[in-house]
């Protein structure tokens, strides 16, 4: 997969150890180290089979492991810091040597910090970095950071998501923010973008977001999307959550179609089938029409 699609960002992507250079797209493999995930339910709250998990994740060809220790599913309770980070941090040194870069999903700037301190490549905030100190903790690192748009909080944001029109005020915030993080000395290459699939969305909102990807694309930064097993593949297929796998790759192959840089997934070797094939029909279309052209 060596095709660079031209709608995505030339620059390379800068995430603490790693340099991404996004000629194709990136397998970001979801780990989830709370009791009351929506996908897996707790599965991997023990650290060992957390670790398990993740390693099978890095062998299916994940470029980045995203650790979650608070969830944010729909309805979630907030979790204390100090628990997050303790769920947290063995699993991360842990696999600091997997051959992954490691990105914590954490909306908490002292959560960051731990993380940081441990050797975290990227930051991936569904809050948008918007949380007491967070731009702080994260202008004096190296690395990546993801700023993602939802509409309220976890515990409310399904209640009744209202907007004007919503893929045009995801992209007015996640410019605004991207920029208040440039003016803090965070360096652009650093930076992506993530519309919020699900997060203070209805059905419709979603659609006309994966619809109208171009328009987040537009701004210029490494655009990130999150549909796996979401609620929204549930409500168009009528699968249950572990049903989803073929829904859920539809909607990704979408999103990259549309021009995605980073995909995050839970099924890492499917998905990874799923873009070489996707990549490989990509290219043989471009190179007919170079040749054509050439002619």
């Amino acid at each position: 997969m060596t095709a660079a699609s031209p709608r995505r960002p030339a620059a390379p992507f800068s995430c603490g150890r790693y340099r991404f250079s996004l000629e194709r797209p990136l397998l970001m493999g979801v780990v989830n180290l709370t009791e009351d995930s929506f996908s897996d339910g707790g599965r991997l709250l023990d650290p060992v089979r957390a670790l398990a998990h993740a390693s099978e994740l890095v062998n299916a060809g994940a470029d980045i492991i995203d650790l979650g220790a608070e969830s944010t599913r729909p309805g979630a309770t907030p979790v204390p810091a100090e628990l997050e980070i303790a769920r947290l941090l063995p699993v991360l040194t842990a696999l600091r040597d997997c051959g992954a870069a490691l990105s914590v999903d954490t909306r908490k700037s002292a959560v960051m910090s731990a993380a940081l301190a441990e050797g975290a490549d990227m930051i991936n905030d569904v809050n948008g970095f918007r949380d007491a100190g967070a731009i702080e903790v994260m202008r004096g690192a190296d690395a990546g950071l993801c700023v993602m748009h939802m509409q309220g909080t976890p515990e409310i944001m399904q209640a009744a998501p209202s907007y004007r029109d919503a893929v045009d005020e995801v992209a007015q915030f996640l410019r605004a923010r991207a920029e208040a993080l440039e003016q803090a000395g965070v360096a652009r290459e650093r930076i992506v973008l993530d519309p919020g699939i699900g997060f203070g969305k209805t059905l419709a909102h979603n659609l006309q977001l994966l619809d109208r990807l171009a328009a987040i694309v537009a701004i210029g930064l490494p655009v990130l999307v999150g549909v796996s097993r979401k609620s929204m593949i549930g409500t168009i297929t009528g699968r249950d959550v572990d049903q989803r796998l073929a829904g859920s790759i539809a909607a990704m192959l979408f999103a990259v179609a549309r021009g995605a840089a980073i995909v995050r997934v839970h099924d890492v070797a499917e998905s990874r089938d799923a873009l070489l094939v996707w990549q490989a029909i990509a290219e043989s279309g471009s190179t007919m029409a170079q040749i054509q052209q050439d002619q």
